[in-house]
């Protein structure tokens, strides 16, 4: 079938497409779990390939969301790379202008997103009975549409409506379902670990604009 047509080595899985894997991004525990600013991007950028295959031009909208927000940050990063060599050094550094908070928003909104991505992927995975619709739909729920507003909530609900059928994502993903399944809960598990520092990061007194 042309629409599940191999993106991936043979005998590999879309994960062995990554530039970067979120399972390999650094967590300086010495240095209040600082992430690295470079690292944590181009992960994040490798994981916007996935909307692509969920196949329905539905979803440029929320992959052009997240690449815009990744673009906020990096842009930040090159203008002042000794400040923001790590996310949390970028943020207050930014934030100890008092003339900006673009980058440290997109970092935010970016989380979001990153949540959103990760909820659905996950309650797929811990539901075997579940089609990704109601996984999408359920992970919006409690992710991203608390902050959406009336305009842009259609926009995503509608792409919530437009997943592929279960078996066909995970086609995509790879020829191995039990493979597919087994690194996407690595990856998820990298994912998940980096959401939770800087979420936590994020909601400090001092990352507030």
């Amino acid at each position: 079938m042309a629409t599940t047509q191999a993106a991936f080595p043979p005998g590999g899985t879309w994960f062995d497409t990554l530039k970067k894997s979120f399972i390999d991004v650094p967590i300086d525990a010495a240095n209040d779990n600082a992430i690295p600013t470079s690292d944590f991007l181009d992960a994040a950028e490798s994981l916007t390939t996935l909307f692509d295959l969920l196949g329905s031009i539905a979803f440029t909208p929320v992959k052009n969301d997240m690449l815009g927000n990744i673009k906020k940050v990096r842009d930040r990063h090159l203008a002042s790379p000794s400040t923001s060599s790590t996310l949390q050094s970028l943020v207050l550094s930014e934030l100890s202008t008092k003339k900006s908070h673009t980058a440290t928003e997109g970092l935010l909104w970016l989380v979001r997103g990153l949540d959103f991505t990760s909820t659905a992927l996950r309650h797929n995975q811990s539901n075997p009975s579940a089609e990704l619709s109601t996984s999408f739909r359920t992970a919006y729920g409690t992710t991203l549409k608390p902050h959406h507003s009336f305009m842009v909530k259609p926009i995503f609900s509608a792409a919530m409506s437009a997943t592929p059928y279960k078996k066909d994502f995970y086609a995509k993903l790879g020829a191995d379902e039990g493979k597919v399944r087994g690194e996407m809960g690595r990856w998820l598990d990298g994912l998940e670990e980096k959401l939770g520092v800087l979420r936590e990061f994020m909601g400090r007194k001092e990352a507030k604009w």
